[in-house]
C-alpha cells in the first residue's frame, strides 16, 4: 500500500470514527475548521524544514509525483508537494489531529478527568 492510499484511507477512517463512532461530529463544526486552518500552518512549516532539508525523504514510489533529485531539496512547490514536503502528509496531520480531538472531546463528554489533577494547588474554602 502507498503512502498515498494510507492517507486517504486514515483521513476516511478518522471521519468515521468522528461521525459514526464517537458522534462528536466535529467535522461539521466550525470552529473545528477555523481551528485546523491554524494547526495546519505550523504543519506546513514543520514539514516544509523536515522535508527542505532533506531530514525526512520520501519514496517517490510511494507519494503523489517523482523520486527527487539525490542532489538539492525537493521542489518547493508541485511535483505533489507543496512547502517541500508530499501532499500526503496534509492528510495524515487531518487525521491525527481530528482523531485527537475527537479522543478529547468523547472522554470529555463521558466525564474522564473533570477536576484537574495538575496545576497549581486549589485552596479549598
Amino acid at each position: 500500500m502507498s503512502y498515498t492510499e494510507l492517507g486517504v484511507f486514515a483521513v476516511f477512517a478518522v471521519v468515521l470514527i468522528d461521525l459514526f463512532g464517537f458522534r462528536t461530529k466535529l467535522v461539521t463544526k466550525k470552529v473545528f475548521w477555523v481551528s485546523y486552518s491554524i494547526i495546519v500552518v505550523f504543519q506546513l512549516i514543520t514539514n516544509g524544514v523536515l522535508t527542505g532539508f532533506r531530514i525526512v525523504r520520501y519514496s517517490g514510489d510511494a507519494i503523489i509525483g517523482s523520486t527527487t533529485p539525490v542532489t538539492g531539496p525537493p521542489p518547493f512547490i508541485g511535483d505533489g508537494r507543496l512547502i517541500f514536503a508530499p501532499v500526503e502528509d496534509l492528510l495524515f496531520g487531518f487525521a491525527l489531529v481530528l482523531l485527537t480531538l475527537v479522543m478529547w472531546v468523547w472522554l470529555g463528554r463521558i466525564g474522564v478527568q473533570r477536576t484537574p489533577n495538575a496545576g497549581p494547588p486549589r485552596w479549598r474554602k
